[in-house]
């Protein structure tokens, strides 16, 4: 089974993260709400409390398979901050590791410096921030091992990449037709 992580900062936008956690969940993919401070309940950008699974410290980034950075505002400057999260998504990207973000945090990946020559998607506003990026206008962005994808609109979609890049089409689109997502 695959097992990821998504990292939680203070000003995350909730529907980013819990929306990517939910549905690999649903989709039988392990994944560990990671908090960045040293507690474990986070506040989202608008005042929604959760707890995360781990503190970032006692994380085993070895054992996963892939991060997610959700964005919102103050939680992508957060993440773009820290040291731990940096190196994380540099490794991950190097050993051909899923690396994905959404919204404003596909910024933190073109300033670490991973998106050189790959395809990217970001909230409108941050394209300057997609360093070495050519620049992708649609709702998810597949490039290689990096994912991205432009906003809270979009975390449906950006879930269900995650999810054929992790098990295969057949199980996301399964999971689509099982919370009854874009169905025609």
């Amino acid at each position: 089974m695959s097992k990821i992580g998504i990292f939680m900062a203070d000003g995350c936008e909730e529907i980013e993260g819990l929306t990517v956690v939910d549905l690999m969940r649903r989709a039988g993919v392990e994944i560990i709400m990671i908090s960045l401070t040293d507690q474990k309940q986070v506040t989202g950008s608008h005042g929604i409390a959760f707890l995360a699974d781990e503190l970032l410290e006692k994380t085993d980034f070895d054992s996963l398979d892939g991060i997610v950075l959700p964005g919102g505002l103050d939680g992508t400057q957060k993440l773009g901050k820290n040291e731990t999260v940096n190196q994380v998504i540099r490794t991950f990207a190097e050993e051909g590791k899923l690396v994905s973000a959404i919204c404003a945090a596909p910024s933190v990946l073109g300033t670490a410096g991973i998106l050189n020559g790959k395809k990217a998607a970001c909230y409108p506003g941050f394209e300057d921030k997609l360093t070495g990026a050519e620049i992708c206008m649609d709702e998810v962005c597949v490039s290689d091992n990096i994912i991205t994808s432009r906003g809270m609109g979009t975390a449906i979609p950006f879930s269900l990449a995650i999810a054929a890049n992790l098990l295969d089409q057949e199980a996301a689109d399964q999971l689509a037709k099982t919370i009854i997502y874009n169905l025609k």
